[in-house]
């Protein structure tokens, strides 16, 4: 039996970008997203908000490139990837479980959802909208995702 493993996110980055570089010469990006909800309490009638913190790593080198270079604390940005936990031990030696959204190599999209000119989006140019910079995930018999042009628009 085949499994479906999506994560589809729509926040604001928490911190700045991190990137790394790895023993293969790839570059890695992590981030935290933060996502809230809000509701009325129907017992007191007041508002309420929860929020969470996903942690985000890109292996994609297009889109870690784009995380690297647009991204910044308060960006707003849509993330499609696939969770994985993995295991590591900490510095004082316990053993910690991690679960993170991952964007690898062909799998995943990146959309930055700023104004240009507004916080952690493209800084450059003018005009408003919405951006879609990069996907990885190429349709069914096209050629590999490319660079996209800046001054592209979202027709939504």
């Amino acid at each position: 039996m085949a499994g479906v493993n999506k994560v589809i996110i729509v926040g604001n980055l928490g911190r700045d970008p991190e990137a790394r570089s790895m023993p293969s010469g790839d570059r890695m990006v992590t981030f935290s997203v933060a996502t809230s909800e809000t509701w009325k309490d129907k017992q007191s009638g007041e508002r309420r908000e929860k929020t969470e913190w996903h942690n985000i790593v890109i292996f994609n080198t297009h889109l870690a490139k784009v995380a690297e270079n647009y991204l910044k604390k308060g960006s707003k940005v849509y993330l499609e990837g696939s969770l994985q936990t993995r295991k590591y031990t900490n510095r004082d030696g316990q053993e910690v479980r991690t679960t993170e959204i991952v964007l690898q190599n062909f799998r995943g999209e990146l959309q930055m959802l700023d104004s240009r000119g507004e916080g952690g989006g493209y800084s450059g140019g003018s005009g408003g909208g919405q951006s879609n910079y990069a996907s990885s995930t190429p349709s069914a018999g096209s050629a590999p995702a490319k660079d996209y042009d800046v001054d592209d628009e979202v027709p939504f």
